[in-house]
């Protein structure tokens, strides 16, 4: 038994570090927090989704590309001022805001999931026209 302890306090470690707690919201609990002041909606998209789709009305447009690229452009100055609120991610599926959301969470920040831009339109929640920036 003390043999397993050292290793049972590495994997405990490793699950804190590794596993950090994400929640998933539907897009209705999601809408909810953001009206309420509590949480910011995040799209993870990329511009060409967003100017093809649209986007969640009160959402943020911050893509995953540049998360990836060490968290440039926009994604640097929101982190720095969205203090205690909830990070509430969002992509076409789940998958990329899922990483995202993972990401953000082993940083420290509150993090959720709420799916894909489907599950928002489905809820019949409010959406809006993007424009892709021009290159």
């Amino acid at each position: 038994m003390k043999k397993l302890l050292p290793l049972i306090a590495m994997l405990s470690l490793f699950s804190s570090i590794f596993g950090a707690e994400v929640s998933t919201l539907t897009p209705a609990e999601a809408a909810r927090l953001v009206a309420e002041g509590k949480a910011v909606l995040i799209d993870v998209r990329e511009p060409s989704e967003w100017a093809d789709t649209g986007v969640a009305a009160p959402a943020v447009l911050l893509p995953k590309s540049e998360f990836d690229e060490g968290q440039i452009g926009d994604w640097k100055a929101f982190l720095a001022q969205v203090g205690d609120k909830q990070i509430i991610t969002y992509c076409r599926s789940g998958k990329r805001s899922g990483v995202v959301a993972q990401a953000l969470a082993a940083q420290g920040h509150k993090v959720a999931n709420a799916g894909g831009f489907k599950g928002w339109q489905e809820a019949g929640l409010p959406v809006r026209k993007v424009t892709e920036p021009a290159k």
